[in-house]
C-alpha cells in the first residue's frame, strides 16, 4: 500500500499529512489559508491522491510558515509512501489550460530535488494570500519528496488562474509519474537500480 502518515511539529506550526497515493483524489485539507485549502484541493483532485491535511501556525504573523512547513510535511509524505519506487513511471510532464493562463510542467521522481521556477504572478496578494508563497510552497515539496520539479508560465495575466494552473499542471504531471508501468511494475526505473 502506497500510504504515508508525517506529523511535523515547530514553534511555528502543528501539521499532519496523510495521503494515499492509489486513491480517487479525496481530499479534507484545512490549514487556516482559505486560497492554500483551495490550492491543496486541487493537487489531491487531479494527481488522484486520497490527501488529509490539517495545519495550525502562527498566522496572526503571517501566513509564510504555515505555507512552506505543509510543503515540507507534503513532500516527505509522498517519498515516505512512494517507497523504492518500484513499478512507477517516474517521469511526468502537463501543459495545462486555465482560461487567459497556460502553465507546462515536467517532473521526475529522482530524489534528486531541484526547482526551476518560471512563473510571475502578476499581483502581489490573491485576496489575502501571498503570491511569492506559491514558490514557496513547490520549493519545500520538491526539496522534501526528492522531485526534480520544472515548472514555466508560457501565458497569464490573472493571478488566480495562474497559481491554479500550476497546481493543476504539478498535480497532472504527478500522477503520470506515480502510474504504475505494467510492463515494468516489478522493477525500480533506473539503470542504478535505485532512486
Amino acid at each position: 500500500m502506497r500510504r504515508a502518515e508525517i506529523t511535523r511539529k515547530t514553534a511555528e506550526t502543528d501539521i499532519s499529512v496523510r495521503i494515499d497515493l492509489d486513491g480517487t483524489g479525496v481530499y479534507d485539507n484545512s490549514t487556516g489559508v482559505g486560497f492554500f485549502d483551495h490550492m491543496l484541493d486541487q493537487l489531491a483532485r487531479h494527481a488522484l491522491i486520497d490527501m488529509t491535511v490539517q495545519a495550525t501556525g502562527d498566522l496572526h504573523i503571517d501566513d509564510h510558515h504555515t505555507v512552506e512547513d505543509t510543503g515540507i510535511a507534503l513532500g516527505q509524505a509522498l517519498r515516505a509512501a512512494m517507497g523504492d519506487k518500484r513499478g512507477i513511471r517516474r517521469y511526468g510532464a502537463c501543459l495545462l489550460p486555465m482560461d487567459d493562463a497556460l502553465v507546462r510542467c515536467a517532473l521526475d521522481l529522482s530524489a534528486r530535488p531541484y526547482l526551476v521556477w518560471n512563473v510571475a504572478l502578476p499581483t502581489p496578494c490573491i485576496g489575502s494570500f501571498d503570491t511569492e508563497l506559491v514558490r514557496e510552497f513547490f520549493q519545500a515539496f520538491a526539496t522534501h519528496g526528492g522531485i526534480t520539479l520544472h515548472v514555466d508560465m508560457l501565458h497569464g495575466i490573472n493571478s488566480h488562474h495562474i497559481a491554479e494552473a500550476t497546481f493543476k499542471s504539478v498535480a497532472r504531471a504527478l500522477r503520470d509519474a506515480l502510474e504504475v508501468d505494467p510492463r515494468k511494475s516489478d522493477a525500480v526505473p533506473s539503470t542504478k537500480g535505485a532512486l
